[in-house]
C-alpha cells in the first residue's frame, strides 16, 4: 500500500511538472527565459551556484539585459555565504567602481576574506592594492610575498607579476634573470600576461637576445588564450616574417581582431599596411579610415602620432570624400566601442571577468609596446 501510495504522488508530482513547463511554454516563454526564472528562483531561495550564475549572467548580458547593479547584488550574495570566488569578485567590482561605488576599503576586506577562503586570486588582487598603493599603504615586500604564495599554489598570473616586480625593481634591484624565470613559471601555469611578457623579451626587448620563432610561439599561445596585445604583436610579428604563419594572412587576421578589439596601434598598422601597400595594393582611402578609427581609440596620443599622416592623405580628397571616411570611421568606431584586454569564449572564465586589475603589468605592457613601435 506505501508502495502504491509513492508512485501514484510520483506520478502527480511529475504531472505537475509537465502541467507547469506546458503553461510556461504556452504563454510563450522561451527555454532560455525558463533557464532564467529557474536561475532567479534559485538565487532568491540561497542557492550560492545559482547566485554566481546569474551574476555572470548579468554582467555579460547573457540571456538577460546586462546590469552591473544586479550582477555586483548578486556576486555579493553568493559571497556573503562564503563562497571564495564570488569574495573575489565582488572585491574587484569594488576596486573598479562596477555596479558599486568605488570602495577600496571595501575591495580589501573582500579580498582578505577571499584569500582566506583559499582563493589564490583573493591574494593575488590583495597583492595588487599593495603594489600599487590603492587603498592601503604601498607594501611591495608584502605584494611580493602574496604573489609567491599565490605562485606557490599554481597560479600563473601571480608569477607573471613576480616577473614583472623583478624587471622593474620593485622590490629590490633589477633583476632580469629573475623576471624571465618567474614569466617561464607563469607561461608554465597557462598564463597568457606572462606568454606575452616572455615572448617580448625575445622579440622587443633591448637587453635581452632575440629570438623570432621563440617568441611567435608564445605570443601566438597568449592570443589563442584571448589576450589582446598578444594579437598585436604576434600579428606584427607574422607580418614581417610570413614565413612563419601557420596559415595564410594569419599574421593580418590577428591585428584585425586585436583592432576590432579596440587596441588602436593595430589600427593604425592596418593604415601602414594599406597606404604602404604592403598586403595588396596601394588604398590610401582605407589607409586614412584606418587611422581615423585608431584617433577615435586613441585619443590625444594616436591623434599626435597619425597627424601628418591624415593631413596627408586628406589634402587629395574632396571635402565630400572626406566627410564620407570620417563618418565610415564614427559608424566603425560606435559598433566597436569598448577597449578590450581579454577576447574571452569560455563561459566558465566569464564568470569571473574582468580579471584582476594589472596596473602594474600595463606598466611592462606598455615598456615593451614602446621598445616595439621604435623597431
Amino acid at each position: 500500500m506505501r508502495t502504491s501510495f509513492n508512485t501514484h504522488r510520483i506520478t502527480i508530482l511529475l504531472t505537475f511538472f509537465v502541467c507547469v513547463a506546458h503553461t510556461l511554454f504556452s504563454y510563450g516563454v522561451s527555454p532560455e527565459e525558463a533557464k532564467v526564472a529557474k536561475l532567479q528562483a534559485d538565487a532568491q531561495r540561497g542557492a550560492v551556484t545559482a547566485q554566481i550564475e546569474l551574476a555572470a549572467d548579468y554582467m555579460t548580458g547573457t540571456g538577460v539585459p546586462q546590469d552591473p547593479h544586479l550582477a555586483a547584488r548578486w556576486y555579493e550574495q553568493a559571497a556573503r555565504s562564503g563562497d571564495a570566488d564570488a569574495q573575489n569578485q565582488i572585491g574587484h567590482f569594488y576596486q573598479i567602481g562596477f555596479g558599486v561605488p568605488v570602495d577600496l576599503a571595501r575591495a580589501r576586506s573582500w579580498y582578505q576574506l577571499a584569500a582566506s577562503s583559499g582563493s589564490t586570486s583573493g591574494k593575488l588582487n590583495l597583492g595588487v592594492l599593495y603594489l600599487s598603493g590603492l587603498g592601503v599603504r604601498k607594501d611591495a615586500k608584502f605584494a611580493r610575498q602574496l604573489f609567491e604564495e599565490a605562485a606557490d599554489r599554481g597560479d600563473g598570473t601571480a608569477a607573471g607579476y613576480l616577473g614583472i616586480m623583478y624587471y622593474f625593481g620593485l622590490a629590490g634591484p633589477v633583476d632580469m634573470a629573475a623576471a624571465e624565470r618567474w614569466f617561464e613559471r607563469g607561461v608554465k601555469l597557462h598564463d597568457p600576461i606572462a606568454g606575452y611578457n616572455l615572448g617580448s623579451f625575445f622579440s622587443v626587448v633591448p637587453d635581452h637576445a632575440h629570438d623570432i620563432p621563440k617568441a611567435v610561439n608564445l605570443l601566438r599561445d597568449s592570443a589563442r588564450a584571448g589576450y589582446v596585445p598578444s594579437m598585436h604583436s604576434v600579428g606584427l610579428l607574422l607580418v614581417n616574417n610570413p614565413e612563419l604563419e601557420k596559415a595564410p594572412n594569419e599574421g593580418l587576421t590577428y591585428v584585425e581582431t586585436a583592432a576590432e578589439a579596440g587596441e588602436w596601434r593595430s589600427s593604425i598598422f592596418l593604415g601602414i599596411l594599406a597606404r604602404d601597400g604592403r598586403v595588396g595594393a596601394v588604398d590610401r582611402k582605407s589607409a586614412l579610415l584606418h587611422f581615423e578609427i585608431a584617433v577615435l581609440q586613441g585619443g590625444e596620443e594616436a591623434e599626435h602620432m597619425l597627424h601628418h599622416d591624415i593631413e596627408k592623405l586628406s589634402a587629395n580628397l574632396d571635402a565630400d570624400e572626406r566627410a564620407s571616411i570620417s563618418s565610415a570611421a564614427k559608424a566603425w568606431f560606435e559598433q566597436h566601442p569598448s577597449a578590450h584586454k581579454f577576447i574571452v569564449k569560455d563561459p566558465n572564465v566569464a564568470k569571473y571577468f574582468p580579471l584582476p586589475s594589472n596596473t602594474p603589468q600595463e606598466g611592462s605592457y606598455s615598456a615593451f609596446r614602446v621598445a616595439q613601435q621604435s623597431r
